[in-house]
């Protein structure tokens, strides 16, 4: 069997400057916090981030959670989200020019990530049609409602996190956790897991997984129980 359990720093090694890199998580709850820390660890810069929001800003001595430690670090030059209201570190990245920000409409957000991991051309949808999301997008009329075509979102590496993983990279996200995390392990090049918890191949029912290992690259342990 494949070598896929690792510490974090060996995880994103090879994540270089300017990669396209998702990350799972919906405003902290299922981020891989470990795997953020070991990309900011290695200082890399210039990187497309994918994901639904900007994360947590340090507040109330809080540290930042999420893509907001790497807006801290001033290592992401395009931002591709639905919400970053929380983060007012976007609009002064943005206001600055140094943070170039695409805001896709969060089900659409979902979808182009699907379409990606399912090899589709795009998907239609409703959603943005006369609005300002559909300036330079094809839209196609079909029985007498218009739609435009979204293309998918694919990315170099998906950062995701797991309440349990075996050690092949079958995985399972608890409640809210779930989010984006499924989704995302199936339209990158490289996944990697950072999960609670690691058991052995077979010690649980396939049926108590959601995503399986096929998808999964590398593993992490030592997420914390406490960020879902």
């Amino acid at each position: 069997m494949i070598r896929k359990i690792m510490t974090a720093d060996e995880a994103v090694a090879d994540i270089k400057d300017g990669a396209s890199v998702m990350v799972g998580g919906f405003l902290g709850t299922g981020t891989p916090e470990v795997l953020i820390d070991a990309l900011i660890r290695k200082g890399v810069k210039g990187l497309t981030i994918i994901c639904n929001d900007g994360g947590l800003p340090a507040k109330d001595g809080k540290p930042a959670r999420g893509v907001g430690k790497l807006l801290e670090h001033k290592m992401i030059s395009k931002l591709i989200a639905s919400h970053v209201g929380m983060t007012p570190l976007v609009g002064q990245g943005m206001n600055e020019g140094t943070l170039e920000c695409t805001l896709v409409p969060q089900g659409t957000l979902a979808e182009r990530i699907r379409a990606a991991g399912a090899g589709l051309g795009g998907v239609l949808t409703p959603t943005g049609v006369g609005t300002i999301i559909a300036e330079g997008k094809e839209t196609l009329t079909l029985n007498g409602k218009e739609y435009l075509l979204e293309m998918p979102l694919h990315a170099d590496f998906a950062l995701c996190r797991a309440s349990e993983c075996d050690d092949f990279g079958n995985f399972r996200c608890n409640l809210a956790t779930k989010n984006f995390n499924g989704v995302m392990a199936m339209a990158a090049d490289t996944v990697i897991i950072a999960s609670e918890r690691i058991i052995r191949t077979g010690e649980n029912h396939p049926d108590d997984f959601v995503i399986p290992g096929i998808f999964v690259d590398r593993i992490v342990g030592g997420e914390q129980p406490w960020l879902i």
